[in-house]
Formats: C-alpha cells, sequence, structure tokens
C-alpha cells in the first residue's frame, strides 16, 4: 500500500467450499464471520505484497513492531513495549516478553532484524522494500532490544513500524521463512489474531483464531472466511440470500441504494482517506512548451465538477476532494479550492490557455481502468469527459485498458493523462504527498519542483508540529499551483451486513484495514 494504488480484482467465479459447514454460529464467542468481497490479495507473505487486499489478511495474521490501533490514529506499540529516537537517527524499540508466532516459536528481536532484512534483501517488485530506503542497518543485542540505524533523520519512522509489508514472521523454528525468497502463501505463520487454516485463490481465505495471541485486543469470533466474487452484482446476492454476513468491496452506489430497503440487512459507514485523482505525465501530455503544459493542468483543474461526479456518479457516497492530502489527515488544506474555485470555473480556464497561446479545443488522451478502481470508473470518467468537453476547451478521447496492463502501462511512459487511486500506507501527510510530488515519484510522471523537494525532506525530518504544519501547507499550495495531479474524490468505508453483524464500523477508521477481530455476530 505505501504505494497502495488499488487492489486486485478477484478472477474466478466464487465456490462455495465449507459455507455451509461453517456459515452459521460456529463454536465459542462470535462464531464464524464471512466477507465477500469482489477484491483478491497478491499474497501473504508480507515481503511480497503492497495491496490493500493482501494487507486485509495480513493485519489479522501478523504483528508489527508498531501498530495502529482500531480507531486510532498514531503509532503505538504492538509487538514492542515501547520505542523512541534516542538520537536523530537511531531508532530503539524494546519488545515485549512472552510472545511467540502461532507454532508456538518464541518472537524475538532476532525475528525483526529478518523480517526487515529480507525484506529488503529479496526486493520483490509487488512488495514495499522501497520505503525502507533510509534504512542503513538493523541490529538486534539481545532478544527484547532492535535498534534500526537510519542514514537520515525520519519523523516518519513510527509509522513506517505500522506498514503490514513489514510483519513481522519466524526467522527460527518449523516454519522459519526463506530468507531470500518469498514463502508459499498456504504455508504462512504469524502471531495474529488469527492462523491462515487455507487458502485457495479466487474462492476462499480461511483464518482461526490464534489461541497463541497475546497482543491487546482478542478476536471477538473464532473463525472468519473471506469469498471471493467475480462481480458486484454475484456479491449482492450473495448478501441476500445469507451466504455471506458482509459485503465490502466492491458493491457500487446503486447497490447500496437498494439493499437498503432489505430490512435483514444494515448499510454502514465509517471513516476513510481512500482518493481518486487524474495525474499528468509532463512528457507526454498536450502542450508545446512547459507554460502551455501548466495551463493546460490548470485548465484541467479550473473544469471538472467534483460535486456533479459525487452526485451522478456515486450517489454521494463519496466527497469532494480539493488536496491530495485528504480532510481527515493532519495537515490537510484545500488549495485546489482557493487556487481554482469550489465549481467549475470555464471563464478562468479559457483565459489561462488564451495567456499560454493553446489553442482549443486541447486534444486530450484520458485513460482509466474499467474494473480495478470499483465498477463506476467508467461511468466516472464519462461524466469528466462530458465536462471538459462541455466547456469548448477540450476535446477528449476516453481509453481504458486492465489492471495487468494499465498498472504498468501508466508508469513507463503509455499514458498522457490517467486514472489512479490512494489508500494509505500510514495515517500521516507526508504518504498523501512525497509519493506524488518528490522528484523520485513513483508515478515517474517528469516532474519536480525543487522547492517542494527541499519541504518534503523538511517536514521528514522533524516531529515539530507547527513546522510540519507550515511545510505540509506550502507543499500543498504548490503542488496546487503546478497541477501535476488533480485530486477528484475521497471517500470513507462501506459496507452491507447482515443485521446480526457487530463490530464492523470498529475497524472502519483511517488506517482502512479490514481487522475481523473486532466484528462478532449473534444468533
Amino acid at each position: 500500500m505505501g504505494r497502495i494504488r488499488g487492489f486486485a480484482l478477484a478472477g474466478a467465479a466464487v465456490v462455495a467450499l465449507a459455507v455451509a459447514g461453517c456459515g452459521s454460529s460456529g463454536t465459542g464467542g462470535g462464531g464464524t464471520i464471512i466477507r465477500g468481497t469482489t477484491d483478491q490479495p497478491v499474497g501473504y507473505d508480507p515481503a511480497g505484497v503492497y495491496d490493500l487486499p493482501s494487507w486485509d489478511a495480513l493485519v489479522n495474521l501478523y504483528e508489527t513492531v508498531l501498530w495502529i490501533p482500531p480507531g486510532g490514529t498514531k503509532p503505538e506499540p504492538d509487538i514492542a513495549k515501547s520505542c523512541g529516537f534516542t538520537n536523530p537517527t537511531t531508532y530503539k524499540c524494546t519488545l515485549r516478553s512472552g510472545d511467540v508466532f502461532s507454532d508456538g516459536t518464541a518472537l524475538t528481536s532476532k525475528d525483526v532484524k529478518f523480517s526487515f532484512d529480507r525484506n529488503i534483501k529479496i526486493a520483490n517488485p509487488q512488495g514495499a522494500s522501497s520505503l525502507l530506503v533510509n534504512v542503513k542497518s538493523i541490529a538486534a543485542p539481545d532478544p527484547q532490544t532492535v535498534i534500526f540505524h537510519l542514514k537520515k533523520p525520519d519523523a516518519t519512522m513510527p509509522f513506517l513500524l505500522t506498514v503490514l509489508s513489514f510483519a513481522i514472521v519466524p526467522a527460527d523454528g518449523p516454519n522459519a521463512f526463506p530468507a531470500n525468497k518469498l514463502e508459499p502463501s498456504d504455508q504462512v505463520v504469524g502471531s495474529g489474531h488469527y492462523k491462515l487454516a487455507s487458502y485457495q485463490p479466487g474462492q476462499q481465505t480461511v483464518f482461526v483464531k490464534n489461541p497463541k495471541y497475546s497482543g491487546p485486543q482478542p478476536a471477538k469470533n473464532q473463525r472468519a472466511i473471506v469469498q471471493y466474487f467475480k462481480t458486484p452484482a454475484s456479491l449482492k446476492l450473495a448478501l441476500q440470500q445469507g451466504n455471506v454476513d458482509i459485503a465490502y468491496r466492491n458493491l457500487s452506489a446503486t447497490d447500496y441504494k437498494s439493499l437498503r430497503s432489505n430490512s435483514a440487512i444494515k448499510i454502514i459507514g465509517g471513516k476513510g482517506i481512500e482518493i481518486r485523482y487524474i495525474a499528468f505525465n509532463e512528457n507526454l501530455q498536450p502542450g508545446a512548451t512547459t507554460a502551455q503544459k501548466l495551463a493546460i493542468r490548470q485548465a484541467v483543474a479550473y473544469t471538472i465538477n467534483r460535486q456533479a461526479i459525487a452526485k451522478n456518479v456515486y450517489n454521494g457516497t463519496v466527497t469532494p476532494l480539493y488536496s491530495m492530502v485528504p480532510p481527515l489527515l493532519q495537515y490537510h488544506t484545500q488549495p485546489y479550492k482557493s487556487i481554482y474555485g469550489a465549481t467549475p470555473n470555464v471563464k478562468a480556464a479559457k483565459q489561462v490557455l488564451q495567456k499560454a497561446g493553446v489553442k482549443t479545443p486541447v486534444p486530450l488522451e484520458l485513460w482509466y481502468t474499467p474494473s480495478h478502481y470499483g465498477a463506476s470508473s467508467a461511468d466516472e470518467y464519462a461524466e469528466i469527459k462530458h465536462e471538459l468537453d462541455g466547456s469548448g476547451l477540450f476535446n477528449t478521447t476516453l481509453k481504458s485498458s486492465e489492471w495487468a496492463q494499465y498498472d504498468q502501462a501508466a508508469l513507463t511512459d503509455k499514458y498522457p493523462t490517467f486514472q489512479f487511486g490512494w489508500f494509505p500506507d500510514y495515517p500521516d501527510a507526508d504518504d498523501y504527498t512525497a509519493p506524488f510530488y518528490a522528484t523520485t515519484s513513483f508515478l515517474n510522471d517528469h516532474y519536480s519542483n525543487p522547492k517542494i523537494d527541499k519541504l518534503l525532506a523538511a517536514e521528514k525530518a522533524t516531529t515539530n508540529t507547527q513546522k510540519r504544519t507550515k511545510d505540509f501547507a506550502q507543499i500543498q499550495t504548490l503542488a496546487a499551483k503546478d497541477a501535476v495531479t488533480v485530486p477528484v474524490w475521497y471517500g470513507g468505508q462501506v459496507a452491507a451486513i447482515r443485521d446480526n453483524i457487530q463490530g464492523v464500523e470498529k475497524t472502519f477508521d483511517p488506517a482502512f484495514l479490514f481487522r475481523f477481530w473486532t466484528i462478532s455476530k449473534s444468533s
């Protein structure tokens, strides 16, 4: 997720394995909880994943050094007892005693060092090892102490230790992970709330409560199942028929609206910081000069109608966004509203194009992916095309491709203007600015602003709230003026649940993780 741009769509029809036998009360408190989704994970070895569906499993199977607890926004101890900087480039953690993996193997600082070292060594392209570029070395001087030596100061280090791609895996014991390759997903072992009972790609994942879990929040159920559906329609039907308890990701806004009339189903929502935005590749976008390219991006920012998208496409389930940093995060400002206005301003868009000598209508090739970000993407980009072309300033050609091609093509100079989304690696404004605006941005959009690079380094190097407030305000304003990305909307988490399910709302928070252990089921 650090670069969590989204999730993989399940490609096979769900097979109702084990549902009839374990879909009701189960044994013990909370019984068996069944979640249906159209998302499908990449895998369950932390070193090989960087996607939301995989993280939704990892948060239930593993522990991290620090974590964001349900409802929280700041890092707190998980396997650690305490953590802190001993100097600006040294971060020391003392682990709690007695922690074990689900197979009974002791969890010590050796496992922490091993987990981070193998992540860096494997450097899997689908993993998140790139986030560890500032880690110089890791020491484990005794079983309860781990020390992270950094190349330069980084105030986001506590957040980095909550990232699920850096969950702790065993270095020793009967289920030790290999040091230089990934562990098969159906064989992983962690120390979290659950053990992995089975994993059948495209069909289901089954978790069972881990009796050896010693953390602060024991699971409220005995077993959890994730079932993968090919389409939102089949997911909706399974919920209506009672074959799943929870439908979470990716029913459409229309589906949620129709389900509200079903007395056996509740629609619940919670806080979230999922965003959608338009990105420009400066080397490929239209415009003969740098000034013209800037004017075209600014004209798009002036012209799109966020309110119409939220209302007409998403039935009000998302909210217009005026910064890449969503409102639930500290340091959020709204520079796109103050610079370009809350509503479309075609007159201002026309003026900025004329001033730069841009001939209209501007031919704009705009790409989106039809299923990766949900079934409404096609409608969203049809609405955006309508707005841009309706202004008389653009002649938009919509193009699309499925995620397997889209992700690589967009980031390797194939698409001039394209749709992307973002989910949090950790709930801090740094995670919603540096990935997009640094010269080394994963977007590979050829954008560089030395002032922003300097400010990003400054905010990362301090814990001073006043200083970070000032830095992030400048970053957001400078980036909005350059408009290399145009934020469109942000949304929270929404689920449809059977009326005997409790606790889903407790996992809906800015960390954007589905924690099964908060959920229970009544008879």
